[in-house]
């Protein structure tokens, strides 16, 4: 994908102001003094918190998306491994250690032992079921010995780049459509149109809301506290917030755009940036910036059993895992 990093500077200048000295004359009563208040300041922006990063995995072939599966204790990093939209069948699953070591780089993979993988993105569990998104197929294949389960074609939908999902607690899946294409030099393009898919229980597909409000979705994560859908832009700079039956989303922050991924962690939403090479956390709709120039991060996972946040570097080919404080 195309990268486009913003570079912004903010200056903040004020004057001071000396009281006024009022003499009195000599044959009258002192009059009051009175000091004028100091001018106001803009509120600082919220600082933030300590982060480190505790390892750097390389070897991987254009990284999308990073899942932590708690069950097995294992990090699933989906390799698109070409085009994003190149029906190659030459993608692949790695399974990664939480202490850094690739247990298994092609864990997955396309082309082998009957598996149709061409350039997996999302990733999501339901039980042993690891989900995919690829292209305009959902995937699924069993977590623990990486067998293909199942698929579901949303292509006669006309699914045109599906991108990341979430399994609901009623077990249906969200799936986000962002609605690109690129051109022979590497331009985005967007015949749209902007969806969010929905496969029932029963595997019934069905355009669960759409519309250019929802910017060319992209991450999609499931805020359980608020029993709603957290939703990214990555044509537009807004975090959005979605439930079943909803028209519409609604903002519920804004920041610098180009988003990829989206995880939940307790009360904070963790978010990527392509624009300014950022991951940044939104607690009121307030942004603080965790982690800076990164490049390309892509769809970011999160272990919570170590309060880490997983970026997949996109253009760089690898994983970074950083402690959260």
């Amino acid at each position: 994908m195309r990268v486009t990093i913003l570079c912004a500077a903010l200056a903040l200048a004020g004057a001071a102001c000396k009281p006024i000295e009022r003499r009195a004359p000599a044959d009258s009563t002192v009059a009051a003094v009175t000091t004028p208040a100091p001018p106001a300041t803009a509120p600082s922006p919220p600082s933030a918190p300590s982060v480190s990063k505790v390892v750097t995995v390389e070897g991987f072939l254009a990284p999308e998306s990073v899942l932590h599966d708690t069950t097995q204790d294992i990090y699933f990093v989906s390799n698109v491994n070409g085009s994003p939209l190149a029906k190659d069948n030459n993608g692949f699953i790695s399974r990664v250690k939480p202490d850094g070591a690739v247990e298994n780089l092609k864990f997955i993979e396309g082309g082998r032992n009957g598996i149709v993988l061409n350039a997996p993105k999302g990733l999501a569990l339901a039980g042993d079921t690891l989900w995919v998104a690829d292209i305009d197929v959902v995937r699924a294949f069993n977590a623990k010995t990486g067998a293909a389960i199942d698929s579901v074609s949303l292509s006669k939908l006309g699914a045109v780049f599906l991108n990341d999902l979430v399994v609901a607690p009623t077990g249906a899946i969200y799936i986000t459509d962002t609605g690109i294409r690129f051109d022979d030099v590497g331009n985005v393009l967007h015949p749209g149109p902007d969806r969010i898919f929905r496969i029932a229980p029963d595997r019934t597909v069905t355009v669960a809301v759409r519309g250019d409000t929802l910017g060319r979705p992209n991450g999609i994560a499931l805020d359980p506290v608020g029993k709603r859908f957290v939703i990214v832009e990555f044509g537009g700079r807004s975090i959005l917030a979605w439930k079943p039956g909803d028209r519409a989303p609604s903002v519920i922050a804004k920041g610098p755009g180009g988003f990829d991924g989206v995880v939940v962690a307790g009360g904070k939403i963790l978010v990527s940036s392509w624009t300014d090479s950022t991951v940044s956390s939104y607690e009121t709709g307030q942004e603080v910036k965790l982690i800076t120039g990164i490049a390309g991060p892509a769809d970011i996972g999160y272990d919570a059993k170590r309060n880490r946040v997983l970026i997949p570097v996109f253009p760089g080919n690898r994983v970074e895992v950083w402690q959260l404080p």
